[in-house]
């Protein structure tokens, strides 16, 4: 698994927990549905740190919780 599918799974594992929808959590943090979506659908490769730092106010967690799983933890290196 790479990063972006994590960050993907936790979104949507994130807004499942709350029975909330894609628009939803976009009305949440002040975002275009679209930058989620793009980042949902693969289109952003590279989502920036204040986009991932307004999704996690939307939802009332902190960076680092969003970041504390499992599945980051299990994430091999990058650089070889």
């Amino acid at each position: 698994m790479n990063i972006m599918t994590a960050i993907k799974n936790r979104i949507l594992g994130l807004c499942g927990e709350r029975g909330i929808t894609i628009n939803k959590l976009a009305s949440l943090c002040g975002l275009p549905p679209s930058s989620i979506k793009n980042i949902l659908y693969g289109k952003s490769q590279n989502p920036k740190v204040l986009t991932i730092k307004m999704i996690c106010d939307g939802l009332g967690i902190t960076i680092g919780e969003f970041f504390s799983t499992p599945e980051f933890d299990g994430l091999e290196q990058e650089i070889q």
